[in-house]
């Protein structure tokens, strides 16, 4: 009978509980609820130091977790490819792993892989990365597999034809595939031919079937050097710790004679005027849209008002482009906007893959969405794009991989010490006016080139009543060069 009391006496407890919570007031429903503070970033200091050789070192120590990311930072990318070599350091990235020191391509992938680590290289707009993942147990022996990979590369050539037939594979899948034909087309008809960054970051057929060991090791010896790197370490180590191994594996690094390869890009002139740039492909399933013209570079004093500014028109789920062509119309599974921020100045462009009928409506919501972003935007929806940057913010930073490619950047823009610390603060401190300011600068519709990848007979009937500006058609051969 004792047990029958005690289940009752709580029985009572919970009936008593009920009533009080329904006495209280219902919940309020005709507002969602306000977001909270943003977390705080506790980025611990990055400590400099140099090698013998120069070599810059920066540490985080971030002891969470029992591993260490070790990344190269080479402040040469592609767009420091020769002119006519265009596509030759993203090939000599491709290349560092395929044979160094006196290991080939797979004796070094199972030596990574018998230590549980994780080696790449790559080469992006403005530098080329060696990047090594590992337990920090193995990093004394991992260490001198990566300084083989990024010093004593091989360039075998039989690898190299390897990675040759590849990458025309590649150009052959690109043609094919809208989505690409529009990004490529797009930054070729902005730029043009000449300009590094109006051809792709792999070259073309063209390139890629000319480069031989010798362009590799030239790219090579001019970007390779100590006074045109610095080694980044990020996770469960510390100075002590590194240092001496980085200067066994990285120490005696010395430059191999000349200089480092200068970014000697052409200047481009604006659009003066709209166009539009209609690339046939019979049968594609959508029409791939991009429109814009050039950004501005990284270095750029309005980069906080621009970042807001892009929230609010295309970069987050709930932008105006995507929250009109997605939500409201459904021509599209997703509109996006963004600025591209190089060294030099990269492209602005908004796009979207939308329903090959709907490609003249989903043309003219883009220009309404563009034309009116440079009205002043209303105090809650500017609040709520500062607040999705804020809280979003700190992501960034959860991982070793996350912090070093922040530092990366850091690195190869020169950003202040206290940029990251106080990013939340200056995306918080973006006003209206800055926005609207920033909007009428940089988003200029009526000079904006349009780029419209699709088939041609369903979607230019659509086009041309828009008179959105002179209409070209351009052949796939324009955009990539001849077909491999």
């Amino acid at each position: 009978m004792k047990s029958h009391h005690g289940f009752g006496s709580i029985l009572v407890a919970l009936l008593l509980a009920a009533a009080s919570l329904g006495a209280q007031q219902p919940p309020d429903r005709s507002h969602p609820p306000e977001p909270g503070p943003a977390p705080a970033l506790n980025l611990p200091r990055i400590q400099k130091q140099r090698l013998s050789n120069g070599l810059p070192v920066w540490i985080v120590e971030l002891h969470k977790v029992p591993v260490a990311q070790i990344n190269l930072v080479v402040l040469s990318g592609t767009s420091q490819d020769p002119a006519g070599r265009f596509g030759v350091a993203s090939l000599t990235a491709a290349m560092l792993e395929e044979g160094a020191g006196s290991r080939s391509a797979l004796e070094i992938a199972d030596a990574v892989d018998y230590l549980g680590a994780d080696l790449s290289a790559a080469s992006v707009t403005d530098a080329t990365v060696v990047r090594l993942h590992v337990p920090a147990a193995r990093l004394a022996d991992a260490l001198p597999i990566m300084a083989d990979v990024a010093l004593r590369p091989t360039f075998p050539k039989d690898e190299l034809e390897r990675q040759r037939q590849q990458r025309l594979t590649n150009i052959i899948q690109a043609r094919d595939d809208p989505a690409t034909i529009a990004a490529v087309g797009f930054s070729r008809l902005l730029y043009g031919r000449g300009h590094r960054y109006g051809t792709p970051s792999f070259g073309t057929a063209e390139t890629i079937k000319a480069f031989s060991t010798d362009d590799l090791h030239s790219f090579y010896n001019g970007a390779f050097r100590p006074d045109n790197a610095a080694l980044l370490a990020v996770g469960d180590i510390t100075a002590d710790r590194l240092i001496p191994l980085a200067e066994s594996a990285f120490g005696g690094w010395k430059a191999a004679g000349g200089t480092a390869p200068a970014a000697a890009l052409p200047t481009v002139d604006q659009p003066a005027a709209r166009e539009v740039n209609l690339i046939d492909k019979p049968g594609a399933p959508q029409t791939q849209i991009r429109i814009g013209w050039i950004g501005v570079p990284r270095s750029t004093p309005d980069y906080f008002p621009l970042v807001v500014l892009n929230t609010v028109l295309g970069g987050s789920f709930s932008s105006r482009l995507n929250m009109n062509l997605r939500e409201k119309h459904g021509y599209t599974y997703g509109a996006s906007s963004s600025f591209d921020m190089r060294a030099a100045a990269g492209p602005f462009a908004a796009g979207a893959g939308v329903q090959t009928d709907k490609t003249g409506e989903a043309l003219k919501e883009f220009f309404n969405e563009l034309n009116a972003i440079g009205k002043p935007v209303p105090a809650d929806e500017l609040a709520r794009a500062k607040n999705f940057v804020a809280l979003r913010y700190p992501n960034g930073f959860e991982t070793t991989g996350d912090v070093s490619r922040r530092l990366e950047d850091a690195i190869i823009y020169k950003l202040p010490d206290d940029y990251f610390s106080k990013y939340v603060q200056n995306i918080q401190a973006v006003t209206p006016a800055e926005v609207q300011r920033v909007a009428q600068k940089y988003i200029q519709p009526s000079r904006f080139l349009v780029t419209v990848v699709g088939d041609r007979q369903q979607i230019e009937p659509q086009i041309r009543p828009l008179n959105l500006g002179n209409l070209k058609v351009v052949g796939i051969d324009e955009v990539f060069g001849p077909k491999p």
